[in-house]
């Protein structure tokens, strides 16, 4: 995949700069493309979850820990040429930690070229992760396309996706979308651990941790790892925490081993834009009913058992009964291969003059 985020960053000066060599301008080809961009970053923390108090028993002793969590922060740094929806506030500061559910629509307020590339360091509930976002997007009257990269760590989805697409304008609020669309991924719906579960619909740790090189003394009660270190000293230990981490590493370490697999897909889309002061709708939505995967043993429809429907969507709506009350709708739902993630806000306002 870095490769292909290589070529992410080198495609817009082959898109938008193929003129002829004695007449070509590095610096002002550069400055034509990042033109109306922002370049921005930021560092943002606040508190995790509270400590949590634990007690457990050791030959009639009680002994009591504390679970510790550290605090949550972010690190973000990006650059984004987008052009801003009419309902979406104006900004002092980009600050990176912005909810832009907009960022996911299938076109934009405008045509032309737009971008986002965008890498969050960050820790979250004591887990570290580092996402990432980018998308390279160009929308004309009769056609689209757009090359994205999606990383993110706590909906433990990563994928690189391609369309291109024939658009059907309606109106100046409404078009339709039809196309291809290519993608590359893990082999989602691959389970390591499928080959050690028995008849009776158990699996055989056991057996797969001996395998794996830890060693067991049943007489003395005492747990080794692989290289010999003693990890625990009794049943509860060894099943409650040992098996778990050990599993974890080993479905880690299978999927590590497996290549990439491609996806073709046939994708349908829709995009809807309305606003006014007082009234704005937008809504997006994306379907992809049909698949051609390669000859692959680990391609999704191994797993599930033949075709399958992916989709996404999202809708912001704010409407304003009068100048002191408000509603708002915002939110995105995707839904690829066996992965799900979302976000949703609504409320009210009230101002009091």
């Amino acid at each position: 995949m870095k490769k292909l985020l290589v070529s992410l960053l080198i495609l817009p000066f082959f898109m938008f700069s193929q003129t002829e060599k004695d007449k070509f301008n590095l610096k002002t080809e550069v400055k034509k493309v990042f033109k109306f961009s922002t370049f921005y970053g930021g560092i943002n923390g606040g508190t995790s979850l509270s400590d949590d108090n634990v007690y457990s028993i050791t030959t009639g002793t009680l002994n009591q820990g504390i679970v510790e969590t550290p605090f949550d922060y972010s690190i973000i740094f990006g650059v984004r040429k987008i052009a801003r929806f009419g309902y979406l506030p104006k900004e002092a500061f980009k600050k990176g930690n912005e909810n832009s559910f907009s960022d996911a629509a299938t076109m934009g307020k405008v045509t032309g070229f737009e971008f986002l590339f965008e890498a969050e360091y960050k820790r979250q509930q004591g887990l570290t992760f580092f996402d990432q976002h980018h998308f390279l997007r160009y929308v004309a009257d009769k056609w689209m396309t757009k090359f994205e990269y999606l990383k993110d760590g706590f909906a433990d989805i990563e994928y690189v996706e391609a369309s291109q697409r024939y658009r059907h304008k309606i109106n100046r609020k409404l078009s339709f979308t039809v196309g291809t669309a290519q993608r590359i991924s893990e082999p989602y719906g691959f389970n390591p651990l499928d080959d050690w579960i028995l008849e009776n619909g158990n699996l055989h740790y056991t057996y797969l941790a001996l395998q794996e090189g830890y060693e067991i003394d049943p007489l003395n009660g005492i747990y080794t790892d692989p290289n010999g270190n003693i990890v625990a000293n009794s049943n509860e230990v060894w099943e409650e925490v040992i098996i778990p981490q050990m599993l974890d590493e080993y479905v880690i370490s299978e999927k590590d081993k497996l290549p990439n697999v491609w996806n073709h897909s046939l994708i349908i889309g829709f995009d809807y834009y309305s606003y006014k002061k007082d009234y704005w709708l937008h809504a997006w939505g994306n379907v992809l009913p049909l698949h051609w995967l390669d000859d692959n043993e680990y391609s999704y429809n191994t797993f599930n058992g033949g075709n399958w429907v992916d989709y996404s969507g999202g809708l912001i709506l704010g409407y304003w009964f009068n100048k002191n009350l408000g509603v708002f709708i915002e939110g995105k739902y995707n839904k690829y291969w066996n992965r799900e993630w979302h976000s949703f806000s609504f409320g009210a306002n009230y101002k009091i003059f």
